[in-house]
Protein backbone atom coordinates (compact mmCIF):
# COMPACT_ATOMS: atom_id res chain seq x y z
CA UNK A 1 0.00 0.00 0.00
CA UNK A 2 1.45 3.31 -1.38
CA UNK A 3 1.10 5.60 1.42
CA UNK A 4 2.87 9.01 -0.12
CA UNK A 5 2.51 10.22 -3.16
CA UNK A 6 5.78 11.54 -4.96
CA UNK A 7 3.84 14.06 -7.16
CA UNK A 8 2.40 15.51 -4.34
CA UNK A 9 5.11 14.98 -1.26
CA UNK A 10 8.29 13.95 -0.98
CA UNK A 11 10.10 11.74 1.70
CA UNK A 12 13.55 14.29 1.48
CA UNK A 13 14.32 17.83 2.23
CA UNK A 14 16.04 19.92 0.15
CA UNK A 15 19.18 20.36 2.55
CA UNK A 16 19.05 16.90 3.96
CA UNK A 17 18.45 13.62 1.95
CA UNK A 18 17.09 11.72 5.09
CA UNK A 19 14.97 14.87 6.66
CA UNK A 20 11.20 14.74 5.30
CA UNK A 21 9.75 17.97 3.74
CA UNK A 22 7.04 19.63 5.71
CA UNK A 23 4.16 19.70 2.75
CA UNK A 24 0.74 21.54 3.65
CA UNK A 25 -0.52 17.76 3.42
CA UNK A 26 1.36 13.87 3.78
CA UNK A 27 -1.34 11.80 2.36
CA UNK A 28 -2.18 13.04 -0.97
CA UNK A 29 -5.80 12.76 -1.80
CA UNK A 30 -5.83 10.30 -4.47
CA UNK A 31 -4.80 7.59 -1.39
CA UNK A 32 -7.62 8.74 0.80
CA UNK A 33 -10.22 6.30 -0.75
CA UNK A 34 -7.81 3.30 -0.49
CA UNK A 35 -6.97 4.38 2.92
CA UNK A 36 -10.23 4.56 3.99
CA UNK A 37 -11.32 1.21 2.62
CA UNK A 38 -8.83 -0.32 4.45
CA UNK A 39 -9.14 1.27 8.12
CA UNK A 40 -13.14 0.70 7.60
CA UNK A 41 -12.13 -2.78 8.70
CA UNK A 42 -11.25 -1.54 12.48
CA UNK A 43 -12.62 -2.71 15.29
CA UNK A 44 -11.45 -1.62 18.15
CA UNK A 45 -9.95 2.14 18.29
CA UNK A 46 -6.20 2.61 18.08
CA UNK A 47 -4.50 5.98 19.80
CA UNK A 48 -1.25 6.97 18.32
CA UNK A 49 0.75 9.46 21.74
CA UNK A 50 3.23 11.74 19.78
CA UNK A 51 5.87 13.17 21.77
CA UNK A 52 8.06 16.43 20.65
CA UNK A 53 10.11 19.03 21.28
CA UNK A 54 10.15 21.90 18.64
CA UNK A 55 13.74 22.46 19.75
CA UNK A 56 14.76 19.33 17.95
CA UNK A 57 15.24 17.28 15.38
CA UNK A 58 12.98 19.23 12.83
CA UNK A 59 11.55 18.70 10.50
CA UNK A 60 10.91 14.93 12.12
CA UNK A 61 9.17 16.44 14.66
CA UNK A 62 6.68 17.94 11.85
CA UNK A 63 6.33 15.11 9.43
CA UNK A 64 5.18 12.65 12.82
CA UNK A 65 2.44 15.20 13.70
CA UNK A 66 1.16 15.25 10.65
CA UNK A 67 1.27 11.56 9.73
CA UNK A 68 -0.32 11.00 12.94
CA UNK A 69 -3.09 14.00 12.77
CA UNK A 70 -4.06 12.74 8.96
CA UNK A 71 -4.49 9.20 10.25
CA UNK A 72 -6.60 10.45 12.74
CA UNK A 73 -9.20 12.02 10.17
CA UNK A 74 -8.99 8.92 7.73
CA UNK A 75 -11.39 6.96 10.38
CA UNK A 76 -12.58 7.55 13.77
CA UNK A 77 -11.39 4.50 15.63
CA UNK A 78 -7.68 6.56 15.25
CA UNK A 79 -6.98 9.17 17.26
CA UNK A 80 -4.04 11.20 18.54
CA UNK A 81 -2.73 13.22 21.35
CA UNK A 82 0.41 15.18 20.92
CA UNK A 83 2.71 15.85 24.47
CA UNK A 84 5.47 17.59 25.05
CA UNK A 85 8.59 15.79 25.67
CA UNK A 86 9.03 17.65 29.55
CA UNK A 87 5.64 16.36 30.04
CA UNK A 88 4.69 14.85 32.59
CA UNK A 89 3.33 11.66 30.06
CA UNK A 90 6.17 11.85 28.87
CA UNK A 91 8.15 10.93 32.09
CA UNK A 92 5.16 8.35 32.95
CA UNK A 93 6.22 6.56 29.67
CA UNK A 94 9.69 6.77 29.73
CA UNK A 95 9.85 9.23 26.51
CA UNK A 96 13.42 11.04 26.00
CA UNK A 97 13.62 11.62 22.63
CA UNK A 98 11.75 13.51 19.84
CA UNK A 99 9.65 12.46 18.07
CA UNK A 100 8.62 9.46 19.53
CA UNK A 101 5.27 7.68 18.44
CA UNK A 102 3.46 5.40 21.05
CA UNK A 103 0.77 2.99 19.59
CA UNK A 104 -1.73 2.07 22.60
CA UNK A 105 0.17 2.53 25.29
CA UNK A 106 -2.29 0.94 27.34
CA UNK A 107 -2.66 -2.46 25.35
CA UNK A 108 0.72 -2.98 23.82
CA UNK A 109 4.52 -1.87 23.81
CA UNK A 110 5.12 -0.54 20.58
CA UNK A 111 6.88 2.43 19.68
CA UNK A 112 9.17 4.37 17.03
CA UNK A 113 11.85 6.49 18.11
CA UNK A 114 11.72 8.35 14.89
CA UNK A 115 9.09 9.51 12.23
CA UNK A 116 8.36 6.38 10.10
CA UNK A 117 9.58 7.54 6.94
CA UNK A 118 8.88 5.80 3.47
CA UNK A 119 8.07 2.05 3.75
CA UNK A 120 8.22 2.25 7.48
CA UNK A 121 5.42 4.33 7.12
CA UNK A 122 3.04 0.99 5.69
CA UNK A 123 4.62 -1.03 8.68
CA UNK A 124 2.50 1.95 10.82
CA UNK A 125 -0.46 1.25 8.79
CA UNK A 126 -0.73 -2.17 9.38
CA UNK A 127 -0.13 -2.57 12.94
CA UNK A 128 -2.52 -0.20 13.30
CA UNK A 129 -5.02 -2.29 11.55
CA UNK A 130 -3.07 -5.73 13.79
CA UNK A 131 -3.82 -3.73 17.03
CA UNK A 132 -7.27 -2.78 16.06
CA UNK A 133 -7.75 -6.49 15.28
CA UNK A 134 -6.20 -8.00 17.82
CA UNK A 135 -4.96 -10.25 15.33
CA UNK A 136 -0.56 -10.59 15.20
CA UNK A 137 -0.88 -11.87 11.61
CA UNK A 138 2.12 -14.59 12.67
CA UNK A 139 1.58 -17.84 11.54
CA UNK A 140 0.56 -20.90 13.57
CA UNK A 141 4.18 -22.11 14.28
CA UNK A 142 5.21 -18.53 15.28
CA UNK A 143 2.63 -18.27 17.55
CA UNK A 144 2.79 -21.41 18.97
CA UNK A 145 6.82 -20.52 19.58
CA UNK A 146 4.99 -17.76 21.87
CA UNK A 147 3.05 -18.67 23.69
CA UNK A 148 6.20 -20.84 25.11
CA UNK A 149 7.76 -17.69 26.60
CA UNK A 150 7.94 -16.66 29.67
CA UNK A 151 10.01 -13.62 30.83
CA UNK A 152 10.18 -10.36 28.94
CA UNK A 153 11.71 -9.80 25.65
CA UNK A 154 12.87 -5.94 24.78
CA UNK A 155 13.15 -5.18 21.15
CA UNK A 156 14.95 -3.13 19.05
CA UNK A 157 15.53 -2.64 15.97
CA UNK A 158 17.56 0.22 13.63
CA UNK A 159 16.57 0.81 10.44
CA UNK A 160 17.08 3.67 8.26
CA UNK A 161 14.88 5.41 5.04
CA UNK A 162 15.94 3.33 2.09
CA UNK A 163 16.50 0.07 3.27
CA UNK A 164 14.50 -2.61 1.43
CA UNK A 165 15.25 -5.05 3.92
CA UNK A 166 14.23 -2.94 7.46
CA UNK A 167 10.18 -2.91 7.39
CA UNK A 168 9.80 -6.26 7.61
CA UNK A 169 11.99 -6.85 10.52
CA UNK A 170 10.24 -3.97 12.47
CA UNK A 171 6.78 -5.93 10.91
CA UNK A 172 8.33 -9.12 12.71
CA UNK A 173 8.87 -7.38 16.02
CA UNK A 174 5.73 -5.49 16.04
CA UNK A 175 3.67 -8.76 15.37
CA UNK A 176 5.42 -10.26 17.63
CA UNK A 177 4.46 -7.18 20.14
CA UNK A 178 0.91 -7.16 19.26
CA UNK A 179 0.67 -11.66 19.64
CA UNK A 180 2.34 -11.26 23.70
CA UNK A 181 1.78 -7.51 24.80
CA UNK A 182 2.49 -8.52 28.10
CA UNK A 183 5.75 -9.74 27.32
CA UNK A 184 6.94 -8.38 24.63
CA UNK A 185 7.92 -4.72 24.10
CA UNK A 186 9.29 -3.49 20.41
CA UNK A 187 11.25 -0.51 19.72
CA UNK A 188 11.64 1.02 15.96
CA UNK A 189 14.31 3.14 15.83
CA UNK A 190 15.46 5.23 12.82
CA UNK A 191 19.23 5.49 13.00
CA UNK A 192 19.39 8.56 10.99
CA UNK A 193 17.16 10.55 13.58
CA UNK A 194 18.43 8.97 16.08
CA UNK A 195 22.47 8.79 15.67
CA UNK A 196 23.33 8.53 19.45
CA UNK A 197 21.27 6.13 19.90
CA UNK A 198 22.65 3.67 17.00
CA UNK A 199 26.43 4.78 18.24
CA UNK A 200 25.91 3.67 21.53
CA UNK A 201 24.90 0.38 20.22
CA UNK A 202 27.92 0.46 17.53
CA UNK A 203 24.97 0.32 14.03
CA UNK A 204 27.02 0.05 11.13
CA UNK A 205 24.48 -2.13 9.00
CA UNK A 206 20.53 -2.20 9.02
CA UNK A 207 18.57 -3.56 10.50
CA UNK A 208 20.21 -4.10 13.22
CA UNK A 209 18.21 -5.78 15.77
CA UNK A 210 19.26 -5.92 19.98
CA UNK A 211 16.87 -8.18 22.01
CA UNK A 212 17.22 -7.57 25.80
CA UNK A 213 20.40 -5.70 25.95
CA UNK A 214 21.75 -8.96 25.25
CA UNK A 215 21.13 -10.75 21.98
CA UNK A 216 22.10 -8.96 18.32
CA UNK A 217 21.43 -10.02 14.67
CA UNK A 218 22.02 -8.57 11.28
CA UNK A 219 19.31 -8.00 8.51
CA UNK A 220 16.27 -9.32 7.73
CA UNK A 221 14.85 -12.88 9.11
CA UNK A 222 12.22 -15.23 8.34
CA UNK A 223 9.44 -14.49 10.52
CA UNK A 224 9.37 -18.00 11.84
CA UNK A 225 13.27 -17.44 12.39
CA UNK A 226 12.81 -14.25 14.45
CA UNK A 227 10.12 -16.31 16.79
CA UNK A 228 12.73 -18.60 17.65
CA UNK A 229 15.55 -16.90 17.85
CA UNK A 230 13.57 -14.06 20.04
CA UNK A 231 12.03 -16.83 22.19
CA UNK A 232 15.47 -18.88 22.79
CA UNK A 233 17.99 -15.85 22.54
CA UNK A 234 20.10 -18.65 20.18
CA UNK A 235 21.14 -17.72 16.62
CA UNK A 236 18.89 -20.80 14.77
CA UNK A 237 22.14 -21.79 13.54
CA UNK A 238 23.09 -22.89 16.96
CA UNK A 239 20.24 -24.11 17.64
CA UNK A 240 20.14 -26.90 14.94
CA UNK A 241 23.69 -27.71 15.49
CA UNK A 242 22.39 -28.55 19.19
CA UNK A 243 19.71 -30.79 16.85
CA UNK A 244 22.17 -32.48 15.29
CA UNK A 245 23.82 -33.55 17.78
CA UNK A 246 20.97 -34.76 19.56
CA UNK A 247 20.29 -37.32 16.60
CA UNK A 248 17.62 -35.45 15.37
CA UNK A 249 17.69 -35.98 11.59
CA UNK A 250 16.38 -34.23 8.79
CA UNK A 251 12.50 -34.97 8.23
CA UNK A 252 12.19 -36.52 11.15
CA UNK A 253 8.29 -36.58 12.50
CA UNK A 254 7.69 -33.76 9.62
CA UNK A 255 4.78 -33.59 7.11
CA UNK A 256 5.47 -35.55 3.54
CA UNK A 257 3.89 -33.16 0.79
CA UNK A 258 3.77 -34.31 -2.79
CA UNK A 259 4.60 -32.28 -5.36
CA UNK A 260 5.33 -32.46 -9.02
CA UNK A 261 8.05 -29.03 -8.81
CA UNK A 262 10.19 -27.88 -5.84
CA UNK A 263 11.89 -24.79 -6.97
CA UNK A 264 14.63 -23.53 -4.75
CA UNK A 265 14.99 -19.90 -4.54
CA UNK A 266 12.28 -16.82 -4.86
CA UNK A 267 14.44 -14.12 -7.19
CA UNK A 268 13.49 -13.92 -10.80
CA UNK A 269 13.90 -17.17 -12.05
CA UNK A 270 12.66 -18.73 -9.32
CA UNK A 271 9.59 -17.02 -9.03
CA UNK A 272 9.22 -17.01 -13.12
CA UNK A 273 9.77 -21.13 -13.01
CA UNK A 274 7.21 -21.27 -10.94
CA UNK A 275 4.64 -19.51 -12.85
CA UNK A 276 5.95 -21.47 -15.90
CA UNK A 277 5.21 -24.55 -13.79
CA UNK A 278 1.15 -24.41 -12.57
CA UNK A 279 0.38 -22.83 -16.11
CA UNK A 280 2.24 -26.53 -17.89
CA UNK A 281 -0.49 -28.13 -15.62
CA UNK A 282 2.14 -29.11 -12.92
CA UNK A 283 1.88 -28.55 -8.93
CA UNK A 284 4.96 -26.44 -7.50
CA UNK A 285 6.11 -25.15 -4.39
CA UNK A 286 8.87 -22.46 -4.21
CA UNK A 287 11.42 -22.90 -0.78
CA UNK A 288 13.23 -19.48 0.03
CA UNK A 289 15.86 -19.53 2.73
CA UNK A 290 16.09 -15.75 3.07
CA UNK A 291 13.64 -13.00 2.24
CA UNK A 292 11.88 -12.97 -1.82
CA UNK A 293 13.51 -11.00 -4.35
CA UNK A 294 16.76 -11.76 -4.28
CA UNK A 295 20.06 -8.91 -5.68
CA UNK A 296 17.18 -7.19 -6.87
CA UNK A 297 15.70 -6.25 -4.02
CA UNK A 298 18.55 -4.32 -2.90
CA UNK A 299 19.22 -2.48 -6.33
CA UNK A 300 18.03 1.09 -6.02
CA UNK A 301 16.95 1.40 -9.79
CA UNK A 302 16.44 -0.95 -12.18
CA UNK A 303 16.63 0.83 -15.84
CA UNK A 304 17.08 -2.03 -18.46
CA UNK A 305 14.24 -3.99 -17.42
CA UNK A 306 11.41 -4.07 -19.91
CA UNK A 307 8.84 -2.26 -19.48
CA UNK A 308 9.86 -0.01 -17.25
CA UNK A 309 12.03 2.85 -17.99
CA UNK A 310 13.23 2.82 -14.50
CA UNK A 311 11.55 0.58 -11.55
CA UNK A 312 12.72 0.62 -8.07
CA UNK A 313 14.48 -2.93 -7.41
CA UNK A 314 12.04 -3.67 -4.75
CA UNK A 315 8.90 -2.73 -6.08
CA UNK A 316 9.97 -4.75 -9.60
CA UNK A 317 10.57 -7.69 -7.38
CA UNK A 318 7.09 -7.01 -5.17
CA UNK A 319 5.19 -7.39 -8.50
CA UNK A 320 6.44 -10.17 -9.67
CA UNK A 321 5.96 -12.43 -6.35
CA UNK A 322 2.18 -11.07 -6.02
CA UNK A 323 1.89 -12.30 -9.48
CA UNK A 324 3.78 -15.72 -8.38
CA UNK A 325 2.01 -16.25 -5.16
CA UNK A 326 -1.45 -16.69 -7.90
CA UNK A 327 0.14 -19.53 -9.03
CA UNK A 328 2.12 -21.18 -6.48
CA UNK A 329 2.90 -21.64 -2.44
CA UNK A 330 5.95 -19.77 -1.85
CA UNK A 331 7.69 -20.62 1.48
CA UNK A 332 9.77 -17.72 2.20
CA UNK A 333 12.04 -18.45 5.77
CA UNK A 334 12.27 -22.41 4.86
CA UNK A 335 15.65 -23.27 3.57
CA UNK A 336 16.55 -26.79 2.15
CA UNK A 337 18.57 -29.14 4.64
CA UNK A 338 19.22 -31.91 2.27
CA UNK A 339 18.20 -33.37 -1.33
CA UNK A 340 17.79 -37.21 -2.21
CA UNK A 341 17.67 -37.97 -5.70
CA UNK A 342 15.95 -41.75 -6.02
CA UNK A 343 12.85 -43.15 -8.04
CA UNK A 344 11.82 -39.11 -6.30
CA UNK A 345 13.63 -36.20 -5.67
CA UNK A 346 13.06 -35.71 -1.74
CA UNK A 347 13.56 -32.41 -0.25
CA UNK A 348 13.84 -31.95 3.31
CA UNK A 349 13.18 -28.79 5.49
CA UNK A 350 13.24 -27.79 9.07
CA UNK A 351 9.40 -27.84 8.37
CA UNK A 352 8.72 -30.93 5.68
CA UNK A 353 9.30 -33.27 3.37
CA UNK A 354 8.74 -32.73 -0.26
CA UNK A 355 8.57 -35.33 -2.19
CA UNK A 356 8.76 -34.21 -6.11
CA UNK A 357 8.99 -34.95 -9.83
CA UNK A 358 11.42 -32.47 -10.70
CA UNK A 359 13.89 -29.38 -8.42
CA UNK A 360 14.73 -26.58 -9.75
CA UNK A 361 17.61 -24.54 -8.58
CA UNK A 362 17.46 -20.92 -8.84
CA UNK A 363 19.34 -20.38 -5.24
CA UNK A 364 21.34 -17.16 -6.98
CA UNK A 365 24.21 -15.61 -5.91
CA UNK A 366 26.17 -13.86 -2.86
CA UNK A 367 27.97 -11.36 -2.56
CA UNK A 368 31.82 -11.72 -3.11
CA UNK A 369 34.05 -11.37 -0.26
CA UNK A 370 37.14 -9.11 -0.60
CA UNK A 371 39.19 -11.79 1.28
CA UNK A 372 41.21 -9.09 3.16
CA UNK A 373 42.39 -9.07 6.72
CA UNK A 374 39.19 -6.90 8.52
CA UNK A 375 36.93 -8.06 5.95
CA UNK A 376 35.20 -11.00 8.65
CA UNK A 377 35.75 -8.59 11.70
CA UNK A 378 33.96 -5.12 10.58
CA UNK A 379 31.54 -6.66 8.56
CA UNK A 380 28.20 -4.67 9.66
CA UNK A 381 30.10 -1.88 11.79
CA UNK A 382 31.91 -0.66 8.48
CA UNK A 383 32.15 -3.26 6.01
CA UNK A 384 29.03 -3.48 3.64
CA UNK A 385 27.76 -5.07 0.71
CA UNK A 386 24.72 -3.01 0.33
CA UNK A 387 24.94 0.31 -0.14
CA UNK A 388 20.70 0.66 -0.33
CA UNK A 389 20.83 -0.68 3.42
CA UNK A 390 23.59 1.29 5.10
CA UNK A 391 24.13 4.71 3.11
CA UNK A 392 22.43 6.87 5.37
CA UNK A 393 24.32 5.49 8.13
CA UNK A 394 27.34 7.28 6.72
CA UNK A 395 25.83 10.47 5.61
CA UNK A 396 28.84 13.44 6.08
CA UNK A 397 31.47 10.63 6.50
CA UNK A 398 33.97 9.25 4.81
CA UNK A 399 33.23 5.62 2.70
CA UNK A 400 35.21 3.53 0.17
CA UNK A 401 33.59 1.85 -2.32
CA UNK A 402 35.51 -1.18 -3.59
CA UNK A 403 34.82 -2.30 -7.42
CA UNK A 404 34.75 -1.29 -10.86
CA UNK A 405 31.76 -3.12 -12.57
CA UNK A 406 28.11 -1.78 -12.58
CA UNK A 407 27.01 -2.09 -9.10
CA UNK A 408 30.08 -0.68 -7.69
CA UNK A 409 29.97 2.70 -9.69
CA UNK A 410 25.92 2.25 -9.00
CA UNK A 411 27.23 2.40 -5.22
CA UNK A 412 29.12 5.41 -5.76
CA UNK A 413 26.94 7.41 -7.27
CA UNK A 414 24.04 6.60 -4.68
CA UNK A 415 26.31 7.55 -1.67
CA UNK A 416 27.40 10.59 -3.30
CA UNK A 417 23.83 11.54 -3.65
CA UNK A 418 23.51 10.98 0.33
CA UNK A 419 25.80 13.02 1.47
CA UNK A 420 28.29 10.98 1.71
CA UNK A 421 32.32 11.55 1.13
CA UNK A 422 33.03 8.65 -1.22
CA UNK A 423 36.15 7.51 -3.10
CA UNK A 424 36.43 4.31 -5.43
CA UNK A 425 39.14 2.05 -5.45
CA UNK A 426 39.24 -0.57 -8.26
CA UNK A 427 42.10 -3.04 -9.22
CA UNK A 428 42.09 -2.73 -12.88
CA UNK A 429 43.40 0.09 -14.89
CA UNK A 430 40.13 1.07 -15.93
CA UNK A 431 36.31 0.13 -15.25
CA UNK A 432 34.01 -2.15 -16.16
CA UNK A 433 30.86 -0.84 -15.86
CA UNK A 434 28.65 0.50 -18.86
CA UNK A 435 29.38 3.59 -20.45
CA UNK A 436 26.63 5.84 -19.18
CA UNK A 437 27.83 4.79 -15.68
CA UNK A 438 31.54 5.82 -16.43
CA UNK A 439 30.36 9.29 -17.77
CA UNK A 440 27.97 10.43 -14.51
CA UNK A 441 30.62 8.89 -12.09
CA UNK A 442 32.87 11.59 -13.89
CA UNK A 443 30.55 14.50 -13.71
CA UNK A 444 30.51 13.79 -10.13
CA UNK A 445 34.22 14.15 -9.56
CA UNK A 446 34.56 11.38 -7.36
CA UNK A 447 37.88 10.17 -6.81
CA UNK A 448 39.04 7.04 -8.02
CA UNK A 449 41.87 5.12 -7.14
CA UNK A 450 42.60 2.68 -10.11
CA UNK A 451 44.97 -0.62 -10.16
CA UNK A 452 44.89 -0.61 -6.51
CA UNK A 453 43.72 -3.57 -4.28
CA UNK A 454 42.57 -3.25 -0.63
CA UNK A 455 45.21 -5.43 1.33
CA UNK A 456 43.71 -4.45 4.81
CA UNK A 457 40.67 -3.19 6.78
CA UNK A 458 41.47 -1.10 9.83
CA UNK A 459 39.53 -0.44 12.38
CA UNK A 460 39.34 -0.48 16.63
CA UNK A 461 36.83 -1.75 18.89
CA UNK A 462 33.58 -1.75 16.37
CA UNK A 463 34.03 0.42 14.03
CA UNK A 464 36.30 1.13 10.54
CA UNK A 465 38.62 3.60 10.47
CA UNK A 466 40.77 3.08 7.48
CA UNK A 467 42.09 0.88 4.66
CA UNK A 468 45.85 -0.21 3.71
CA UNK A 469 45.74 -0.02 0.13
CA UNK A 470 48.33 -2.12 -2.40
CA UNK A 471 49.27 -0.68 -5.77
CA UNK A 472 49.70 -3.29 -8.31
CA UNK A 473 51.81 -1.90 -10.72
CA UNK A 474 54.84 -1.07 -7.79
CA UNK A 475 53.72 -2.57 -4.92
CA UNK A 476 53.83 0.60 -2.64
CA UNK A 477 51.18 0.76 0.32
CA UNK A 478 49.45 3.03 1.85
CA UNK A 479 46.45 4.10 4.09
CA UNK A 480 43.55 6.26 4.01
CA UNK A 481 40.79 7.22 6.85
CA UNK A 482 37.71 5.96 6.34
CA UNK A 483 34.43 5.27 8.11
CA UNK A 484 33.10 2.62 5.48
CA UNK A 485 34.29 -0.32 3.17
CA UNK A 486 31.71 -1.09 0.77
CA UNK A 487 32.36 -4.01 -0.99
CA UNK A 488 31.10 -4.45 -4.94
CA UNK A 489 33.33 -7.09 -6.68
CA UNK A 490 30.63 -9.59 -8.21
CA UNK A 491 29.26 -12.45 -6.57
CA UNK A 492 29.68 -15.90 -6.00
CA UNK A 493 27.14 -18.41 -6.63
CA UNK A 494 24.98 -20.53 -4.13
CA UNK A 495 25.98 -23.98 -4.95
CA UNK A 496 25.56 -25.97 -1.84
CA UNK A 497 22.99 -28.20 -2.71
CA UNK A 498 24.98 -28.48 -6.25
CA UNK A 499 27.68 -29.48 -4.68
CA UNK A 500 26.16 -31.95 -2.29
CA UNK A 501 24.39 -33.38 -5.31
CA UNK A 502 27.49 -33.82 -7.31
CA UNK A 503 26.36 -31.83 -10.22
CA UNK A 504 28.65 -30.73 -12.73
CA UNK A 505 29.86 -27.31 -12.01
CA UNK A 506 32.33 -24.88 -14.29
CA UNK A 507 35.61 -23.92 -13.58
CA UNK A 508 33.94 -20.66 -11.40
CA UNK A 509 31.85 -22.95 -9.53
CA UNK A 510 28.25 -21.95 -11.60
CA UNK A 511 25.84 -24.97 -12.14
CA UNK A 512 26.71 -26.43 -15.43
CA UNK A 513 23.38 -26.45 -17.66
CA UNK A 514 22.38 -26.99 -21.06
CA UNK A 515 20.38 -24.66 -23.35
CA UNK A 516 16.85 -26.76 -22.06
CA UNK A 517 18.64 -25.49 -18.31
CA UNK A 518 19.03 -29.76 -17.61
CA UNK A 519 22.01 -29.98 -15.69
CA UNK A 520 24.14 -33.50 -15.24
CA UNK A 521 21.68 -34.97 -12.86
CA UNK A 522 17.90 -35.70 -14.98
CA UNK A 523 15.17 -33.84 -13.24
CA UNK A 524 17.23 -31.44 -11.72
CA UNK A 525 17.69 -28.26 -13.38
CA UNK A 526 18.91 -24.76 -13.06
CA UNK A 527 18.12 -21.03 -14.06
CA UNK A 528 19.45 -17.52 -13.12
CA UNK A 529 22.45 -15.99 -11.67
CA UNK A 530 23.52 -20.02 -10.28
CA UNK A 531 24.49 -20.73 -13.90
CA UNK A 532 26.67 -17.76 -14.72
CA UNK A 533 26.40 -16.16 -17.69
CA UNK A 534 25.05 -12.14 -17.89
CA UNK A 535 23.63 -12.35 -14.67
CA UNK A 536 20.75 -9.93 -15.57
CA UNK A 537 17.14 -10.17 -14.32
CA UNK A 538 15.93 -10.81 -18.00
CA UNK A 539 17.56 -13.91 -18.43
CA UNK A 540 17.10 -15.00 -15.30
CA UNK A 541 13.34 -14.91 -16.27
CA UNK A 542 13.86 -16.45 -19.10
CA UNK A 543 15.96 -19.37 -17.63
CA UNK A 544 13.61 -19.67 -14.94
CA UNK A 545 10.58 -20.62 -17.88
CA UNK A 546 12.57 -22.26 -19.86
CA UNK A 547 13.48 -24.62 -16.83
CA UNK A 548 9.84 -25.02 -16.23
CA UNK A 549 8.82 -25.91 -19.69
CA UNK A 550 12.18 -28.22 -19.54
CA UNK A 551 11.04 -30.10 -16.68
CA UNK A 552 6.93 -30.25 -18.04
CA UNK A 553 8.46 -32.12 -21.03
CA UNK A 554 10.70 -34.61 -19.47
CA UNK A 555 7.86 -35.65 -16.56
CA UNK A 556 5.78 -36.31 -19.44
CA UNK A 557 8.31 -38.13 -22.30
CA UNK A 558 12.13 -38.67 -19.54
CA UNK A 559 14.72 -37.51 -22.41
CA UNK A 560 17.27 -40.08 -20.91
CA UNK A 561 15.33 -42.49 -21.45
CA UNK A 562 16.08 -41.79 -25.11
CA UNK A 563 20.19 -42.15 -24.74
CA UNK A 564 19.92 -38.60 -24.43
CA UNK A 565 22.81 -36.29 -22.10
CA UNK A 566 24.11 -33.34 -21.12
CA UNK A 567 25.71 -31.62 -23.39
Amino acid sequence: MALFGRDKTKDTPAKDATAPAAPKRLIPEDNLPELTKFFDGMQEPVELVVFTDPRQNEPYNSFMETLCRELSEISPKITARFHALDSAEARDHGVDFSPTLLLSPGRCQIRYLGAPLGEEARTLIETIMRLSLAKSGLTQISRQLLQELDEKRHIQVFVNPSCPYCPGQVGNAFRCAVERPDLVAAVCVDSSQHPALADRYHVGSVPHTIINETFSTLGLLPEERFAVELVTLKHAEDLLAEQRAAGIAPGDGQEVVEVDVVVAGAGPAGLTAAMYAVRSGLSAVVLEKSVIGGQVTVTPVVENYPGFATVPGKRLMEMIAEQARAYADIHEGEGIDEVKVGRHIEVYTDKAVYVAKALILATGAAWRKLGAPGEDRYFGFGVSYCSTCDGYLYRGKKAVVVGGGNTALTDALHLKNLGVDVTLVHRRPEFRAEKHLQEALAKTGIPTILGTTVAEILGEESRVTGVRLHDVSDGSEREIPTDAVFVAIGLNPNTAIAQELGLTLDEHGYIVADRAKRTSIPHIYAAGDVTGGSQQIVNAVGDGSTAALSAFEDIAHPYWKKGKTVS
